[in-house]
């Protein structure tokens, strides 16, 4: 049955999820675009879908799922047999990605989304950014990335010796800040950091969906 994909490519929660899809290599799944241009996210029929007018959704047969890695979990466990093991073959592993998941919710996505917003979001407002949040918040994403520094000193994921869904979770929000944001030191200063940084964004699944969202924006 044909997994179905409410979202855009250019989303990072909607390519957190289709990363996970090529990584568990699901070749059965469609993308249905929302045009958030056109508030079709808060239109009454996506509102069923998803009460919070938000993306992505996954509809996979009588299921109806919403927040990005709950659906990249759920992709994860439905197909453990085959693609990337994203999920660990172990409970001491599946411990460790939920752990570094949960670093990556709570403090990087929150800290880089901060940044992004300031200096992305409120330029295409016409508004300047605020100065002393985006200094505040750049100190702040300092002090996770040196302790994501010091944990891939160790190992070249952060839940071991695997690429996994903690990892695959960092790769949209990282693209904008260091290319839409324009601060790709917060990155390249940190040796380990960058060295995983080429590793994850290097990978074939994550090329397919910058693919599919430059192709969107042209």
């Amino acid at each position: 049955m044909t997994i179905t994909v409410h979202g855009q490519a250019t989303s990072s929660c909607t390519a957190r999820v289709l990363t996970t899809l090529f990584e568990k290599e699901v070749s059965d799944f469609y993308l249905q675009h929302v045009d958030l241009a056109s508030s079709a996210h808060k239109q009454p029929d996506y509102l069923t879908l998803q009460p919070f007018g938000v993306i992505p959704v996954v509809q996979d047969g009588d299921l109806t799922l919403f927040e990005s890695r709950a659906i990249i979990r759920y992709l994860a466990l439905k197909y453990e047999g085959q693609g990337s093991p994203l999920y660990g073959r172990t409970p001491e592993e599946r411990a460790k990605v939920e752990q570094w998941l949960e670093v990556e919710s709570q403090n990087f996505h929150v800290a880089a989304s901060t940044i992004v917003y300031q200096l992305v979001s409120r330029a295409k407002k016409g508004l300047a950014p605020e100065e002393d949040v985006v200094k505040a918040t750049i100190e702040k994403l300092e002090s996770i990335l040196d302790v994501y520094e010091k944990q891939l000193s160790k190992s070249p994921f952060l839940a071991g010796d695997f690429f996994s869904l903690a990892d695959l979770s960092h790769l949209p929000r990282t693209k904008s800040l260091m290319k839409s944001a324009k601060m790709p030191h917060l990155i390249t200063s940190r040796k380990h950091v960058n060295d995983w940084w080429q590793r994850i964004s290097t990978r074939p699944s994550w090329i397919k969906v910058t693919e599919m969202a430059s192709g969107l924006q042209k």
